[in-house]
């Protein structure tokens, strides 16, 4: 695991005048090196993915969906192979790094499935009016060129499968940029990518150092970007190139409520377990884990305890080791930040009812109670193991506590009536709201996006193929309708 890995320029390997080191922020090991490509390889990547785009838009869809169907089939074949890469690269625990592969198995096999079917358009009749007498408008979808796909560390292998397995289903050109921490995982997609009979030039993955980004994001031959990462980074991107299509799938601090009829033993126990495993998964680095809990007051104190022991009861340690439960984060400057905001909220009034400690890159799930409105990590997505719990008095106000954050990815409501999940569905500021559960929960298939400083636009790969692609109307003249 320590070979220098090429990047993939134009469909092949290649290698340019420098490297970077990967490491595993466990234990400080190296995982590979990583070659750079100069700007000049930039460029012709860039170039060939734009001369390409007519070509790879007009490829039979069932050309398209062999492709996407062999790398679906080469993850599955290589699954353990890869979760031991994810998780020596990304800090991820094992089993946590086994699912992820699972994910982008199932992302390309849907976007094989979507590209037999895609065509984005229906016909209609436009002898509704006189002026249209034997005329028909049919309505196809078109790619809006090469798409550039910025992924981000905690889910190297599945979000990058989520840039690009919908380009090529629908015959967009993509230029995918990991992220520098995890760059690996997506450097084995351009492996199985590579043996496929896709156009030359169609995807490209390019290990291209953050600094040298703007040149890319502004580039007029590259009309759709697809990033994921943090707000501030996005709507910069957003920000500077107004004209383009953007997606943007950002941050968030996922709220779970319990609510008052949510209350025997047996609930509440699955409430806590489900929100200690799912605010410490990933370490907390996923933009829906969940950062908040919001409870009833009636159930506050019996749910409390519940809670602080099921977090307790999360195995830290050994990412590599089947039986931890959370690992790392990402580098040790990103636990020193965790350990910096609940110092600051301890400090501030906090109650520390769990955790709360810092070992290198490791930070102890933790679990904290009063925690003042004002504190940064009430304000602000703490993607790291960190749990506050809050206490409401019904409904409208669970729900305003919800609201009242700038964020609003997913929030889960745990409730028994049906008339609650829909009032939740209508009142909560959200992309996506789940009942009876956490807001951890994703399927890939599904849209998934959000809204206020959560981002714009939505992934799950039908979504992202529209986002992907435009209408185009052709009317044809002097039909017997």
């Amino acid at each position: 695991m320590t070979a220098t890995h090429a990047f993939w320029l134009a469909g092949r390997e290649a290698t340019g005048d420098a490297t970077f080191d990967v490491t595993n922020s466990y234990d400080g090991r190296l995982v590979g090196k990583v070659s750079v490509p100069t700007d000049a390889q930039v460029e012709e990547a860039v170039a060939a993915a734009y001369a390409v785009r007519d070509e790879f838009a007009a490829t039979p869809a069932h050309v398209r969906a062999k492709a996407l169907n062999h790398v679906a089939d080469r993850l599955t074949e290589r699954t353990e192979e890869i979760a031991q890469l994810i998780s020596a690269e990304n800090g991820k625990p094992i089993k946590w790094a086994r699912g992820e592969v699972g994910r982008a198995v199932s992302v390309f096999r849907f976007a094989a499935e979507e590209a037999r079917r895609f065509n984005g358009g229906d016909a209609q009749r436009l002898d509704t009016d006189a002026g249209g007498t034997g005329r028909l408008a049919l309505t196809r979808r078109i790619p809006q060129g090469v798409v550039l796909g910025i992924a981000p560390f905690n889910f190297p292998l599945n979000l990058s499968a989520h840039k690009v397995a919908p380009a090529i289903a629908v015959g967009a050109p993509i230029i995918l940029k990991p992220a520098p921490a995890t760059p690996i995982s997506s450097l084995i997609l351009g492996e199985l990518l590579a043996e496929t009979d896709l156009p030359a030039g169609s995807w490209s993955v390019l290990t291209v150092p953050n600094d040298r980004m703007p040149a890319l994001v502004q580039d007029e031959r590259l009309p759709v970007i697809s990033f994921t990462g943090s707000d501030k980074v996005g709507y910069a991107i957003m920000d500077s190139v107004p004209r383009k299509h953007c997606t943007l799938e950002l941050g968030g601090n996922g709220a779970a409520v319990v609510l008052g009829d949510w209350a025997c033993d047996e609930d509440l126990d699955w409430a806590a377990t489900r929100i200690a495993t799912f605010s410490n998964y990933q370490g907390g680095q996923s933009c829906i884990s969940v950062q908040r809990v919001i409870a009833d007051a009636s159930l506050y104190e019996r749910l409390l305890p519940k809670i602080v022991a099921a977090v307790e009861a999360q195995v830290t340690g050994d990412p590599a080791d089947d039986a931890t439960d959370v690992g790392p984060l990402v580098n040790e400057d990103a636990a020193k930040r965790v350990e910096s905001w609940v110092d600051e909220a301890v400090a501030a009034g906090a109650s520390l009812l769990a955790g709360g400690k810092r070992e290198g890159a490791t930070y102890a799930p933790t679990v904290l109670a009063d925690v003042p409105a004002d504190v940064t990590i009430s304000c602000e997505e703490v993607f790291g193991p960190v749990l506050t719990v809050k206490k409401v008095d019904g409904e409208a106000e669970a729900f305003a506590a919800v609201n009242d954050s700038k964020y609003g990815l997913q929030a889960g409501v745990f409730t028994h009536d049906l008339q609650t999940a829909f009032r939740a569905h209508r009142a909560l500021e959200v992309g996506g709201v789940v009942i009876g559960d956490v807001p951890s929960y994703r399927a890939d298939q599904m849209p998934y996006g959000g809204v206020k400083q959560s981002g714009v636009g939505r992934e799950g790969v039908r979504h992202a193929m529209d986002d992907y692609t435009y209408e185009r109307v052709l009317v044809l003249t002097g039909l017997a309708l």
